[in-house]
Order: C-alpha cells, then sequence, then structure tokens
C-alpha cells in the first residue's frame, strides 16, 4: 500500500508537471500571437508607406524615360546621319581600293605574262643544256659499253684458258686418285681381315665374360634364396618364442 500510495503520487505529481507545461505553452504561444499581430499591423503600414513611395518614384521614372527617349531620339537621328555620312566615306574608299586592286591586279598579271615568257625561255635553254648532256652521257656510255665488250672478251679468253689448263690438272688429278684408291683398297682389305679377326676374339671374350656373369649371378640368386628361406624360418622361430612367451605370461596373469 506505501508503495502503491508513492506511485500515485508521483504520478499525480507529473500529471501535474504536464498540465502546468502545457499551460505555459498556451500563454507562450497567445504572446507570440499577438506579437506577431502586432508586427503584421506595423508591416502593413509600411507596406503601404512603400506602396506609395512606389507610385511616387514610378510617376518621376517615366518622366526621366520620357526625357531620355526624346533625348534618345535625337541623339539617334544625329548618329544616324553621321552613319550615313561615315558610309558614304566607306564607300568612297571602297571603290578607291577596288580601282587600286584592279591597277595592281593588271601589274600583277603583267608581271606574270613577263615571268612567264622569261621561263618559257628558261625552259628552253634548260632543255637545250639537257639534250646537250644526254647526248654527251651516250656516247660516253657506248664508249663504256665498248670498254666493257672488249674486257669481256679478253675475260672470256683468259677464263678459256683457264679452263683447258683446270681440265688437264683434272684429268692428271683423276690419274692420280684412281692409283691411290687402288692403294687403298688394297689396304682396306687387309684391315678390314685384321679387323674380322679382332671381332671375332672380342666376340669370344664377351660369350665368356657374359657366361661368367650369369653363372656369378645365379649364385648370387641362389645364395639369396637361401637366405631368405634363413630369415624366414629365424623369424618364425623368433615369433613362435613371443607367442610362447605371451601365452605363459597370459596364463600367469589368468592364475
Amino acid at each position: 500500500m506505501l508503495l502503491n500510495a508513492k506511485c500515485h503520487m508521483i504520478r499525480d505529481r507529473q500529471v501535474l508537471e504536464k498540465w502546468l507545461i502545457h499551460k505555459e505553452l498556451a500563454q507562450e504561444e497567445q504572446r507570440l500571437d499577438k506579437l506577431m499581430e502586432t508586427e503584421r499591423e506595423k508591416g502593413l503600414g509600411m507596406q503601404q508607406e512603400l506602396e506609395r513611395r512606389r507610385k511616387e518614384e514610378l510617376i518621376r521614372t517615366k518622366q526621366e524615360v520620357v526625357k531620355q527617349m526624346e533625348q534618345r531620339a535625337a541623339e539617334q537621328v544625329l548618329r544616324a546621319e553621321q552613319k550615313y555620312q561615315e558610309v558614304l566615306a566607306r564607300l568612297e574608299r571602297l571603290e578607291q581600293m577596288r580601282r587600286e586592286d584592279r591597277q595592281a591586279w593588271e601589274r600583277h598579271q603583267e608581271r606574270k605574262r613577263q615571268i612567264y615568257a622569261e621561263m618559257k625561255h628558261v625552259d628552253k635553254e634548260n632543255q637545250q643544256v639537257r639534250d646537250k648532256q644526254r647526248e654527251k652521257e651516250r656516247l660516253e656510255d657506248e664508249k663504256v659499253l665498248q670498254y666493257q665488250r672488249q674486257k669481256m672478251e679478253r675475260e672470256a679468253a683468259a677464263e678459256a684458258e683457264q679452263e683447258r689448263i683446270r681440265l688437264e690438272r683434272e684429268q692428271e688429278l683423276a690419274r692420280l686418285r684412281a692409283a691411290q684408291q687402288r692403294d687403298q683398297d688394297w689396304q682396306a682389305e687387309r684391315e678390314a681381315l685384321r679387323t674380322k679377326r679382332s671381332q671375332e676374339a672380342a666376340d669370344r671374350e664377351w660369350r665368356r665374360k657374359e657366361m661368367e656373369k650369369a653363372r656369378r649371378n645365379a649364385e648370387l640368386v641362389q645364395q639369396l634364396q637361401q637366405d631368405r628361406r634363413e630369415q624366414v624360418a629365424q623369424k618364425r622361430h623368433t615369433l613362435a618364442m613371443q607367442v610362447e612367451r605371451d601365452r605363459q605370461e597370459f596364463q600367469r596373469v589368468l592364475q
């Protein structure tokens, strides 16, 4: 009951504080509304005053604009007259420049004709020089060809002589090689006979060594088999002794 009463007291206090807070907020909102209304009324008065001033300023601005428009119209007429005079002067300058360009173009065309005539004359002289150069080169080429033909004939004669000497040397070398070949064939037959005898002796020695190796291998295999049988017997004996010891140990533990 004490705790219940304490809880009710705390709850009532919280409700009271909440109500007081809401009351203070409502009063603050009313005060703010009054301030906002006062400020709105002040703002309306200021807006009306500003509207009046704006209208007066607009009237003055319109009057100034009319004056400026009249002044600008007069200035535009004056500028138009100036532009007309400038256009006339520019047209006159353009006409003068056109006449000067025409004269310059005519002088340029005359200069081009002169240059073309000079070029044709230079080309004609160059063609004559080229023709003379080609004729000179043709004569020099003929001289070179004549010299080359003579040189080729001399070289052909020298080659023919060298070919005859080479054939004679080859015939002599062939005769010497034939004699040398006969000697080599006889030596080769003797060498082949000695090689055949040496090979037969080597084959006999190889067969003897292979038979000896096979015999030793057979003896080694027999010895290995014997050792293996002895190892198996020893292992069986050891295993039987171990089994007997295990049996005796089991009997002892069982007793």
